[in-house]
Formats: structure tokens, sequence, C-alpha cells
């Protein structure tokens, strides 16, 4: 059974669902075609707009791609900002431009990690398109990365990337009966697609697509200490590690992902704790242990309640130079000139 059919069965009481499902397929086909026609008006930015998301629920690796962008725009030269929901955050006056200073569980965990990782403009706000014309008139961004912004369709943009992983479209079908924002065809409408993974030939979904294809892998790059934000190389962590009783915990789309990362890397674990996507931690939820290794998107939230043996995994997106030339392409020519050539 492949990896996708495993985690999305399709038990009979699923139909029940069925009415519900055509409900949300009608509503996303006759919302797009709306926007298609003009009847719903967009909002066109004058700063290039790079959309990040994808087409089914849960977290695939959006994040570490968002990271990429900004730190290949950084190294141009420009200035990039960050366009989120801020998902799981408290704040409720918005747009709200996001300081170090701002909780996790104010403005969402993935908004509190770009902005903690990068001197840039992060700004929150359910509705893309006064994000983004917040961000044109009161920032000094070159560009806007859009962080979950595929159906989104009232902010127009200029580069659109879908990440996947190897759940691929699941059982494919729509909310509610399956985890699809929309249907496999929207893929053919989009500029690129990211695997996250090194192997997507047993995805149907991909191998029938015309958009052009690029794996990724997410590399381990050093340890950061939650309570006080030392750092250790990744060798001298796998050696401080070995000696000492370890647990990991994650509140990802896929915890499992993460812990076979750590496996990989040689560490021994006792015990794993997965949590729902998005999880507000309590000092409960902390395990005991000596060592407890978690990834950066939930280190942001359990910073103020972490003891001294919590471990960050930092890690970076893989992405090959196809991806990045595909980029230019769609986005240098909208920069203007620039510095470092662009």
């Amino acid at each position: 059974m492949s990896l996708s059919k495993a985690l999305y069965k399709k038990p009979t009481w699923l139909w029940l669902l069925s009415p519900l499902s055509l409900c949300f397929w009608l509503v996303q086909v006759l919302r797009r075609t709306a926007y298609t026609l003009n009847i719903f008006s967009q909002y066109r930015s004058s700063l290039p707009v790079v959309v990040v998301g994808n087409i089914t629920m849960g977290g695939n690796g959006k994040t570490p791609i968002v990271l990429s962008l900004v730190q290949y725009y950084l190294d141009k030269g420009l200035t990039p900002a960050v366009l989120s929901r801020g998902y799981g955050g408290e704040q409720t006056s918005f747009p709200h431009l996001v300081s170090k200073q701002c909780p996790a569980n104010l403005v969402g965990d993935e908004p509190s990690l770009i902005r903690h990782r990068f001197d840039i403009p992060v700004v929150i706000d359910p509705k893309r398109a006064r994000g983004a014309a917040f961000i044109q008139s009161l920032t000094n961004a070159d560009i806007i990365i859009c962080d979950d912004g595929m159906q989104h369709y009232s902010l127009a943009r200029d580069m659109e990337i879908c990440v996947m992983d190897g759940r691929g479209i699941g059982n494919g079908f729509l909310l509610p009966m399956g985890p699809m924002r929309e249907t496999a065809e929207r893929l053919d409408l989009v500029d690129y697609v990211l695997f996250n993974g090194n192997d997507y030939s047993n995805l149907t979904c991909l191998n029938k697509i015309k958009t052009d294809i690029s794996s990724f892998a997410l590399q381990g790059v050093e340890w950061v200490n939650v309570f006080d934000e030392q750092a250790m190389s990744l060798e001298d962590g796998i050696e401080y590690f070995a000696s000492l009783k370890v647990e990991a915990m994650a509140g990802i789309g896929d915890p499992k992902r993460f812990f076979k990362t750590l496996r990989h890397l040689g560490i021994k674990i006792e015990h794993t704790h997965a949590f729902a996507d998005h999880k507000k931690f309590t000092e409960a939820d902390i395990p005991s242990s000596t060592i407890v290794l978690m990834t950066e998107k939930d280190a942001v939230k359990c910073k103020e309640i972490a003891h001294d043996g919590c471990w960050y995994l930092r890690v970076e997106a893989d992405v090959p130079q196809a991806f990045f030339t595909a980029l230019d392409n769609k986005i240098k020519p909208l920069l203007g000139e620039k510095p470092n050539g662009l």
C-alpha cells in the first residue's frame, strides 16, 4: 500500500460527507471563476508577489521554502517581506507588523519563526490583499512572499509555488471527505511544484501534470538550545546526545517525518511525542527528560516554558538551482534595476 493511501483510507462512512464535499467543490469553482472573469476584483501590488502554498490541508514543508526564498533575495541585496495569515495566533487587529517581541501565541508560530530568523517585514492578515497593500505602502520591501496563499485569489500573484510531500493528495477527495482544498487539476495551473522528498514517482497526481517539478530535501544545519539560544554544530550535538536520555516532540503536519530525520542522524530516541499541527504547548507537554529535541517551529512556542535540556534542530531546504532559474525568469523582469545584477 502506498504512503498516501495508508494515510488517507476510504471507509464507507466517508461517503456520508459527500454532499458537503460537493458543496465545497461548487463554491471553490464558482469563486475561482468569479476572479478569473473579474466579477470579483483582485488587488495587484506594484511589488512582485510570490505565493507559496499547497492544495491539501496540513504542513508539508512550506515554511522552509519561504525561508529559502527570503535568504535568496537577501543574498541578492533585496528586502523581501513575508505575508502570512498568522494561523493559530490570537491577534485580532489587522494588518499586524510582527516584531521579535511578539509572542508566537499572538502572531502564530510560522510568522514568529520567520521574524526571529530574519530582520525583515513580516505581516499577518487573514485578508491577503489588505496585508499586501500594507506592505507596499508602509514597508521598504522589494518583493512580497505570501506564505500559504494559493487559495486567496483576491491577491494577484506573479508566481505560484505548490509544495507537496509523500502524502500526495491523500484519498483524492475534497474537504471534508479528504484533505484537498482544491482538485488535482489545480496543479496544472501553478508555476512550479516543489516536492519534499527524494522520489515522487509513485504519486500519480504528479506524474500526470505538465507543471515543472523539483525535489528538495530538508537538511539539518545545527542544534540550538531553546532555553538560552546556545548553538552547537550538528556533529557535536549528535555526539553529546549519544550518552544521554533523549526524547523528541513535534507539533507539525507530519511529526513522524521529524522523528525519522532524527533517527537518520543516528540519534537514539527513547520516546516520541506527536502533537497536532500548530499545537499550543503548556509546560506539562514538555518531557522532563535530560534532552528533548524539537523543531524550530515548536521551539518558538516553547521559549518561555522550556528547560535547559530542550534543543531544536535548525534545518534548511536544499532546493535545486532549476527552481531558482524558473523563479528568476518570472520575477527578475518585475524587479527593475536592483543590486547584485537584479
